[in-house]
């Protein structure tokens, strides 16, 4: 028994050296732990968000757990709950809701653990943010559309998942340049919820409900955006309607370079990723660090798409 006893404490011992060892960096230090919960990683932004994060957190020798909250705001609070549980050094919160997803933010900010918001914002004040304004993103949309459109026309806007900073934003900012364009009209607007296959069966129902009468599309995201441009295509109204969306995600970067999407507008996701990492790992070490780092939003059309495509 006693020989059983003392195989199955070093066995223990062995194993409890293993987790130690997966901890710690090359220079024997503490490995810091980051936690990060995405909107949803089926969203190719968010996606190329996490990618970056990883990339970084890699590059600076911390540990990345990444879940996927899967546009649920309260699983979203249970993942940072348990985040908090497992004593992680830093959270990451890509949130699902402006609202919903706050109690998130309270919750690791009571357990005193630095938690980062990277794309979007939430009503409770995090450690810091990491993004770019929204508003400024549709400001930038919308001004192309008054422009190719001399200033007259009906637009139809493509709303994102509702509730959600990006879609609030993005409608202010669009709707202070349909207010200072008075020769524009906003036909109709609704969600597409930033999914494609939904923005397509959204431009389609629009298509017979107003035909000819519509002269541009703004969808908050280019995964709307293509949705929209595949509507179009179908119907036979490919170049009638201008289309112009955010993101600047691959698929809409060749459409703009094909001319099936009139423009994007450039949303900097390795930046946001990897920016968000380094303010979670400074905040997690007691450095200094900035609480609000904006990246800046550029238009791109075709004549400077290959800027974009390097």
């Amino acid at each position: 028994m006693k020989n059983i006893f003392l195989s199955g404490f070093l066995v223990l011992s062995l194993l409890m050296a293993g987790c130690n060892q997966s901890k710690t960096d090359d220079s024997g230090e503490k490995k810091l732990v980051i936690g990060a919960t995405m909107l949803s990683m089926q969203n190719e932004f968010v996606v190329n968000v996490a990618d970056e994060m990883e990339a970084k957190a890699k590059e600076l020798g911390a540990e990345l757990i990444v879940v996927d909250a899967e546009r649920s705001s309260l699983k979203q609070v249970e993942q940072v709950e348990s985040f908090i549980a497992q004593g992680v050094d830093a959270i990451i919160l890509n949130p699902c809701e402006v609202e919903a997803s706050s109690p998130a933010v309270k919750l690791a900010m009571d357990a005193k653990i630095p938690i980062i918001n990277v794309n979007s914002e939430t009503t409770a004040k995090p450690t810091a943010f990491v993004g770019s304004d929204d508003t400024e993103s549709a400001r930038i949309a919308m001004k192309y559309i008054a422009e190719k459109l001399g200033g007259k026309g009906n637009v139809i806007m493509m709303h994102g998942y509702m509730g959600q900073a990006a879609q609030i934003k993005r409608d202010q900012g669009a709707k202070e340049v349909l207010k200072a364009s008075p020769g524009l009209k906003l036909l109709a607007e609704q969600t597409g919820e930033w999914d494609r296959a939904k923005a397509m069966s959204l431009t389609e129902n629009w298509i017979q409900s107003f035909g000819p009468k519509i002269n541009a599309i703004f969808a908050q995201n280019d995964e709307m955006g293509m949705g929209a441009v595949k509507a179009l295509e179908a119907a036979g109204l490919k170049g009638k309607v201008l289309v112009v969306s955010v993101d600047a995600i691959p698929d809409a970067l060749q459409a703009v370079k094909k001319g099936t999407l009139d423009a994007t507008v450039f949303q900097n996701a390795k930046e946001q990723g990897s920016k968000s990492i380094e303010a979670a790992i400074k905040a997690a070490k007691g450095e200094k660090y900035e609480s609000e780092v904006l990246i800046p939003f550029q238009l791109v059309t075709k004549e400077n798409v290959m800027e974009f495509l390097k």
